[in-house]
C-alpha cells in the first residue's frame, strides 16, 4: 500500500475525482501536482480546488518557457504531424508534466504516482512511460483502470455526492485539453464523427467566417530551424508562440477534426486548435524550401513519420527519439531566414521567403536568357534516366 501519492492534477473532472478517492481507497496522504504549460487557467484557484477537495499539498510549476523550447520547438525542427494532421500539443505535454512530476515525488519521498487518464487512452502511455525513465521502480496507480466509475457521466455524479466543484455536466460532457500549443476537444457529443463540431466549443481561433475582412501578413524569422522573431520583434519561445497563437487565432488559422489511430489500437475523433503552431510550421517549412538540400529534406521528411509516431505514443525520452533529434537539429542548422505569410479567414499562405544563404539562384532558374546553364546538357540527361525505361520497353516487346 502506498504511503505517499503525487497526484498530476488538472483540477477537471477525472483528477478532482481522483484526489478524493484515492485518499478514501489507501487512506495516504495525497500531493497535488498542477503543471502551469499555458492552460490559460486560475492556478491560484486550482490550488486552492485541490486543498479543499483532499490534497494535503499542492505544487504549481510554471513550466512554459522549458515547454516551449525543449519539447514544442523541437518537433516543429523535426516538422512533425501525427497522421500529416495532428501537430500533436498534448502528446508533446505529457512528458514535461511527467517529469516535473517525478521531481516532486524526489523532493516529498513520495512512493507512489496517480494520473487521471483513462484505460482506453493514449495520456495513460506517455505519464507511465515518463514515470518510468526517472525511476524504473515507482510504483504508478491509475484509479480509471481499477475504480468502478466506468463513464464520465457516473463521475459528474460522485462529484455531486462529495460536493466537488466541476466544469464539465451532462449536457455538455466533452473533454478539453489546452496548453500554449494547442486546444484539443475530445469525448462526449463529438464522439459522433459525423457531427459537425458546435462553433461554440473553440476558444483560441476565430470562426473564419467571422475572421476580419482584410487579410494579414505577418514575418517570422528563424534561426537554425527555431523560430526567434515575429514582424522583427524577437521575443523568447513562450512569448513568440503566444504572439504567434493571438495573430493566427484572430484568422481563424489552426483548426483540425481528425479522426486518428490511438496508440492502443482504436481510432478516435479529435477536434483541435493549433493557431500559433501551424503558423510557424508554415514559416519555418518554406525558409527550408530556400536552405535544405533536396536529398536532405526528403531524408528528413521520411522520417517524419516515425519520429511523430513516437511522440504520440509517449517515447519522448526513449533513445532512438533522442537519435532521431540530434539528427533533425542537425538538417535544421543551416534554416536561417524569414518566411512572409497571408492569414485571411482560415486559410494561410506564404506571400514571401528569404534566406542570407538561400540555395535558390536565379540565374540558374530564370527562363530567362543566362550563362550559367546549358540547356543542351538536358539531353543526355533526360536519356540516361530513361534508360531502364527503355530497356524494360524493349523487353517487353520482345
Amino acid at each position: 500500500m502506498p504511503k505517499k501519492i503525487v497526484l498530476a492534477y488538472s483540477g477537471g473532472l477525472d483528477t478532482s475525482v481522483a484526489i478524493c478517492w484515492l485518499k478514501e481507497t489507501y487512506q495516504c496522504e495525497v500531493i497535488a501536482y498542477c503543471a502551469d504549460v499555458g492552460q490559460g487557467e486560475d492556478l491560484e484557484a486550482v490550488k486552492k480546488k485541490a486543498l479543499a477537495t483532499g490534497a494535503s499539498k499542492v505544487y504549481v510549476d510554471d513550466l512554459r518557457e522549458e515547454f516551449v523550447r525543449d519539447f514544442v520547438f523541437p518537433a516543429l525542427r523535426a516538422d512533425a504531424a501525427y497522421e500529416q494532421d495532428y501537430l500533436m500539443g498534448t502528446s508533446l505535454a505529457r512528458p514535461i508534466i511527467a517529469k516535473g512530476q517525478m521531481a516532486v515525488v524526489k523532493k516529498e519521498g513520495a512512493d507512489a504516482v496517480s494520473h487521471g487518464s483513462t484505460g482506453k487512452g493514449n495520456d495513460q502511455v506517455r505519464f507511465e512511460l515518463g514515470y518510468y525513465h526517472f525511476d524504473p521502480g515507482i510504483q504508478i496507480i491509475a484509479p480509471w483502470r481499477i475504480w468502478d466509475l466506468k463513464s464520465r457521466s457516473q463521475l459528474i455524479a460522485y462529484t455531486k455526492e462529495h460536493k466537488i466543484p466541476i466544469e464539465a455536466t451532462a449536457e455538455k460532457p466533452y473533454s478539453i485539453d489546452r496548453n500554449l500549443f494547442h486546444t484539443s476537444y475530445e469525448g462526449g457529443i463529438l464522439e459522433d464523427p459525423w457531427r459537425e463540431p458546435d462553433a461554440g466549443i473553440f476558444q483560441v481561433t476565430r470562426d473564419p467566417q467571422q475572421a476580419p475582412d482584410e487579410p494579414r501578413y505577418v514575418e517570422i524569422e528563424v534561426e537554425a530551424g527555431t523560430p526567434v522573431a515575429i514582424d522583427g520583434e524577437r521575443l523568447g519561445p513562450a512569448a513568440l508562440l503566444t504572439r504567434a497563437n493571438a495573430v493566427a487565432g484572430e484568422h481563424g488559422v489552426g483548426r483540425v477534426d481528425l479522426v486518428e489511430d490511438r496508440y492502443v489500437g482504436m481510432k478516435a475523433r479529435g477536434v483541435y486548435e493549433t493557431p500559433g503552431g501551424t503558423l510557424l510550421r508554415k514559416a519555418r517549412r518554406a525558409v527550408e524550401t530556400l536552405t535544405l538540400d533536396r536529398e536532405v529534406m526528403a531524408l528528413r521528411d521520411s522520417l517524419m513519420p516515425r519520429y511523430a509516431q513516437l511522440v504520440y505514443n509517449g517515447f519522448w525520452f526513449a533513445p532512438e527519439r533522442v537519435l532521431l533529434q540530434g539528427l533533425v537539429d542537425e538538417v535544421a542548422k543551416p534554416v536561417t531566414g524569414t518566411a512572409r505569410l497571408k492569414l485571411y479567414k482560415g486559410a494561410l499562405t506564404v506571400a514571401g521567403r528569404k534566406a542570407p544563404r538561400s540555395l535558390y539562384r536565379p540565374d540558374f532558374a530564370t527562363f530567362e536568357a543566362e550563362q550559367v546553364y546549358d540547356q543542351k546538357d538536358a539531353s543526355g540527361f533526360i536519356k540516361l534516366n530513361a534508360l531502364r525505361l527503355r530497356i524494360g520497353a524493349m523487353a517487353n516487346r520482345s
